[in-house]
């Protein structure tokens, strides 16, 4: 038997108005989504930006429904969007942000496994990282410069050959 380890490195900024200037806007703009997120059940209202390599921005916001918890996240709808409207126009980063009007939104959260899932596949299917930029509406923002690092025992496609 051996024991291994798994770490990552992130980038862990103070605030918004550090981020480099493109990231910020991303940022930005995934906030400003949040209000397009259809949440009655949770009242939990994400919002994801997606930043193609054509320079195009695609939105993304969860959508609940009465089977709650079945709906499908903001990341989900966004590279869904992002890969019917712009075919094989590689994904660069994703901005994930988040209001909570019950609690505190200013500290980064994380997508959840399925998401961790999609975000993986897009990126062996496009072969190239996706930096992933998480924010609330205020506070820290943690930059990860692959989504592999959120989910480092990924199951893949190559699993299933």
């Amino acid at each position: 038997m051996d024991i291994r380890k798994h770490s990552f490195e992130y980038q862990s900024y103070p605030d918004s108005t550090t981020l480099p200037a493109a990231d910020q806007k991303l940022l930005e703009e995934a906030r400003d989504v949040t209000a397009q997120a259809y949440a009655p059940y949770s009242n939990f209202y994400v919002g994801a930006m997606i930043l193609l390599a054509n320079g195009v921005t695609v939105p993304g916001t969860n959508q609940e429904n009465a089977s709650f918890p079945a709906g499908i996240c903001a990341e989900r709808t966004a590279l869904s969007a992002a890969a019917s409207l712009y075919p094989g126009v590689p994904i660069l980063s994703i901005a994930i942000s988040y209001n909570n009007p019950n609690g505190k939104s200013d500290t980064p959260i994380s997508p959840c496994g399925i998401c961790r899932q999609s975000l993986t596949e897009y990126e062996g299917r496009q072969q190239h990282p996706i930096r992933v930029i998480l924010g609330g509406q205020t506070g820290k923002v943690f930059v990860i410069q692959t989504a592999r690092h959120l989910l480092p025992l990924v199951f893949s496609a190559e699993d299933m050959q």
